[in-house]
């Protein structure tokens, strides 16, 4: 969403540096494409993506195999048939190929498309774009717990309480293999993890939490945990517990190409170093913000930066979800954007922006939500486009019309009231009536308000009559 003017106008005097200080202008990446940092003394990567395209070979040739795919299951995952198909057609067994498409799915090389599924836009970009392959091993990363498949025993009881913990103190091994830099025993590991799960035990109540620059999957912590009542834990757990859910964690990373084992050790990969040293120089912007949101609410941050240019709201953005796993830090951004307020609805797409790739999914099922429906196919329509998008070739006319409408009344609320002859002028093409028209029928709760605004403050006396008419409509239920 375009930064409304007047807010834009109240940022001199808000944003961190003080009203006098100059604003710097940086070339803006395009949207959803954003390049993928390089840490220092890590490969670039021309010599990483190829280690992620080895290993996910199987996940690229069962999505070009598929295709285009009238069906797939609930969850996305293919059907029996085609899995026993996939099998004979690609060499592997019908488990091989179930595991090799759900890799595809959290990769994005295959996306779920009107109860089947179609190649996604990073299959097509898979030979020639080495940052979209890391961004896709990336994904896959993020989702380690969902590829650590835990034994049916093991889901009952202690276990099933300690794993679930257990993901919270992965950011921890990580980020020690990542500085040991080789080999580290699994006995060293396991005494980190009792440490670890020790201290969250003495912490229990105290409000203790850990921000975790590694996010994981809120359903694979759900699947870990099932649906089990978690007992508190008072004595410290079994070393064969904790023994056995390390296993489970290196099984899990292992399995996505974060750490190698070997010989009752374990270390990082060089995609794993990559990884972890990315997402802890993420979780340090947050002692890099000037203003300091990190804490608050998705509501308050996005009000806080309502205020700031879009260079520091961008700052805040980053350091906000990187304060918190991604998982929660979308759903966090998109329940606020289905609040009333139109202005903090384009403000948290904004905000998810800075997630990226890993919120495709989350706001591709927002597509199914009337109020959210305009902001997530403009957002999903960036993720695909390296340039600009023009949003009269994402939007139906009625999605069109309802945008307009949202961010009139963010202008009404928040900006200057002239500003809505403007906003008229930019969207009707030389017609209002007809923009008005689509306007009052857009089913919008705001429409009438907004287009008697515009009745109010248009210099033109034709347009503002059409807009009063229209809104005289809108409240006697005319078509």
């Amino acid at each position: 969403m375009t930064r409304l003017p007047g807010a834009a106008r109240r940022a001199d005097s808000a944003q961190p540096g003080g009203p006098g200080a100059p604003r710097r202008r940086t070339p803006r990446p395009a949207p959803g494409r954003g390049r993928v940092p390089v840490p220092a003394g890590l490969p670039v990567p021309a010599e990483l993506a190829p280690l992620a395209r080895r290993m996910l070979g199987d996940a690229v040739r069962i999505a070009r195999w598929a295709g285009e795919l009238d069906a797939v299951d609930k969850r996305g995952e293919l059907l029996p048939e085609d899995a026993r198909a996939a099998g004979r057609a690609l060499a592997m067994t019908v488990g091989a190929a179930a595991k090799a498409w759900g890799q595809a799915l959290l990769v994005g090389l295959v996306e779920p498309r009107d109860g089947g599924a179609a190649p996604g836009w990073r299959l097509h970009a898979w030979e020639h774009d080495d940052e979209a392959v890391l961004r896709g091993w990336s994904a896959l990363f993020d989702a380690w717990t969902l590829l650590a498949p835990v034994p049916p025993a093991a889901l009952r009881g202690v276990f099933a309480v300690l794993a679930g913990q257990a993901v919270d103190q992965a950011p921890q091994l990580l980020s020690f293999l990542h500085l040991v830099d080789g080999p580290v025993a699994e006995s060293e590991l396991m005494e980190l993890l009792r440490r670890g799960l020790d201290e969250r035990r003495h912490g229990a109540g105290t409000g203790f939490a850990t921000l975790s620059p590694v996010p994981h999957a809120a359903s694979a912590v759900s699947a870990v945990r099932g649906t089990c009542r978690e007992p508190q834990i008072d004595t410290p757990p079994a070393p064969s517990d904790i023994a056995a859910v390390l296993d489970w964690m290196l099984d899990g990373l292992t399995a996505v190409g974060a750490v190698v084992r070997a010989a009752d050790a374990a270390e990082l990969s060089p995609l794993g170093h990559w990884a972890v040293r990315g997402k802890l120089e993420d979780i340090c912007t947050v002692a890099q913000t000037a203003a300091g949101h990190i804490e608050q609410s998705a509501l308050e941050l996005l009000d806080a930066c309502a205020n700031y240019s879009p260079g520091p709201a961008r700052a805040e953005y980053r350091a906000w979800v990187a304060a918190r796993p991604v998982d929660r830090a979308v759903a966090e951004l998109l329940e606020a954007a289905r609040g009333e307020d139109a202005l903090l609805r384009g403000l948290a797409f904004e905000a998810l922006r800075v997630a990226g790739g890993t919120a495709e999914q989350a706001v591709r099922a927002a597509v199914d939500e009337p109020v959210l429906r305009p902001y997530a196919l403009l957002w999903l329509a960036e993720q695909l486009d390296e340039g600009g998008v023009v949003p009269s070739d994402v939007l139906s006319a009625e999605d069109a019309a309802w945008l307009w409408v949202d961010t009139a009344a963010a202008v009404l609320d928040h900006g200057e009231t002239e500003l809505l002859v403007g906003h008229v002028e930019g969207a009707s093409a030389g017609d209002p009536v007809r923009l008005f028209a689509r306007a009052r029928q857009s089913g919008h709760a705001r429409a009438a308000s907004v287009l008697t605004a515009v009745a109010g403050v248009h210099p033109d006396p034709a347009v503002a009559r059409a807009a009063r008419r229209s809104a005289f409509s809108v409240h006697h239920g005319g078509a």
